[in-house]
């Protein structure tokens, strides 16, 4: 069967939803979620606050690099247990946001709203870059608006869509919250 991903970001973590078959029959396949930091990290940015101007550098660093390969290898996971399984996962749609202003790390830990902003575009934009990186077909929806997004890209109503999310959760089961939602939603542009 044909499977897509639809993934949104959370801090350190990230919510996987597996669509399969069509937008007229959309089936559950799968749910996960990737660990984007290592076992006992913490926000990056709020992470480095107290540091010293270099040793919050490199951690923040390290804890960038360190998201970018959990991404990768999470992807890189699902994408190989749904073939081994006999699925053709066909693409990826990640919920994005704006970019960050070019900001330093200090210019970031020196106001703490900043920090929380710093950490929701790296959240998203490591989930952007694992997808290239495993090769996976990538789609971008406006987190912000990402059902409303998806209605329009699929072609039908916003009802509509609720229908569908809805009978994909039930399929689930718990838990289907708004981040499974707005996965789901994102994944099923993607097999559109």
């Amino acid at each position: 069967m044909r499977v897509a991903f639809g993934l949104k970001a959370r801090t350190g973590r990230a919510v996987l939803v597996a669509i399969g078959g069509d937008l007229g029959a959309p089936q559950f396949v799968e749910r996960a979620e990737l660990k984007l930091l290592p076992e006992g990290a913490f926000a990056p940015y709020h992470a480095a606050e107290k540091l010293e101007p270099a040793a919050a550098q490199k951690s923040v660093r390290r804890d960038v690099a360190a998201a970018h390969r959990l991404a990768a290898k999470g992807l890189g996971d699902a994408a190989r247990r749904l073939a081994r399984a006999g699925h053709d996962v066909v693409g990826c749609a990640a919920l994005v946001g704006p970019p960050l202003p070019d900001w330093s790390t200090a210019e970031i830990i020196a106001v703490h709203v900043r920090m929380h902003q710093a950490e929701g575009v790296l959240f998203r934009e490591v989930l952007v870059a694992g997808a290239k990186a495993c090769q996976l077909a990538l789609t971008t929806l406006p987190e912000k608006t990402a059902l409303d997004a998806a209605a329009v890209a699929l072609g039908v109503t916003r009802a509509q869509l609720d229908a569908k999310i809805a009978a994909l959760g039930k399929q689930a089961g718990a838990p289907w919250g708004k981040d499974q939602k707005e996965a789901a939603a994102a994944a099923l542009v993607t097999l559109k």
